[in-house]
């Protein structure tokens, strides 16, 4: 059994308990995080912990931990639960007030929510990176501030069953024709030694990972180029890959039943997983 930890307390899962007026159950108004762990180790923390910052500060919303505090809670659900590979899920939400209204309740009177748990998973040696994954395309009709990591999921997780229906591992959302994100990581293809994936904007998650792989594919000499493509122009690539926290680089070998390159794992994406993984060994805290 894992141990989790809400609100200042570090509790057996099936003893964790959060209000029926809490505004992430209510409201959906919280946002999240997930930090990887390999070898016992927090991937990429700094990141995660700089990102969480700015969604809450978009939102006006407090955080009820300083991060020093959230890196130690961090190690410590690491040792608990004896984690060596895997993930570990943080939430902040705007707390319970004393009952459910679409107004913000008083920081002063109601406090934020925390929330973190450990994931248990095999990322470096996942099987599908090997093997390479299929997307299919779905329209995206999301919000407009994607770039806030906020627990309004509902529609990313629909983009996954419609997937799963399809035949399919994921879904790749397309906005007046170019493709904005997966439903749980950003995505890229390949042309020649060129990697093109949408430029930062409101429109899609700032990633972490993403910002580590292109700053590692330049220290390549790999060409980045960051702007929208089309799913026709993706259909037509050499290469097609993902990446995100837990899948770090993933090849994608289908596109809405097209094959991508030879459709096989690209070199290109299997070297920038082995890269990123490497690094992020060095690197862990």
């Amino acid at each position: 059994m894992r141990t989790v930890y809400v609100n200042g307390e570090y509790l057996p899962e099936n003893e964790a308990k959060i209000s029926v007026f809490d505004r992430g159950f209510l409201m959906a108004d919280g946002v999240y995080e997930v930090t990887s762990v390999l070898d016992g180790k927090l991937v990429d923390f700094e990141g995660h912990a700089k990102r969480l910052e700015r969604s809450l500060h978009e939102l006006d919303m407090a955080s009820p931990v300083t991060t020093d505090e959230l890196l130690a809670i961090h190690r410590e659900l690491v040792q608990v639960n004896q984690l060596n590979e895997g993930g570990i899920y943080l939430q902040i939400t705007r707390g319970a007030p004393a009952d459910r209204d679409f107004a913000f309740p008083d920081p002063e009177e109601t406090p934020s929510s925390i929330v973190l748990f450990t994931q248990a998973k095999n990322l470096a040696n996942a099987p599908s990176a090997q093997t390479g994954i299929s997307v299919i395309s779905i329209e995206d009709i999301r919000w407009g501030r994607r770039d806030i990591k906020t627990v309004q999921l509902l529609y990313p997780s629909m983009g996954k069953m419609m997937a799963k229906k399809a035949g399919a591992d994921d879904a790749w959302m397309v906005e007046d024709g170019q493709v904005t994100e997966g439903t749980s990581n950003n995505a890229y293809i390949v042309k020649g030694r060129k990697i093109i994936t949408r430029q930062l904007s409101n429109d899609i998650l700032h990633g972490i990972t993403r910002a580590a792989v292109l700053r590692l594919a330049k220290e390549a000499q790999m060409e980045v180029e960051e702007r929208g493509f089309s799913i026709e122009e993706a259909q037509g690539a050499d290469e097609a890959f993902i990446t995100s926290a837990t899948t770090f680089v993933q090849p994608v070998v289908t596109i809405d039943g097209s094959s991508v390159g030879t459709g096989q794992p690209g070199k290109i994406a299997l070297r920038l997983r082995e890269i990123y993984i490497e690094e992020s060994r060095k690197k862990a805290l």
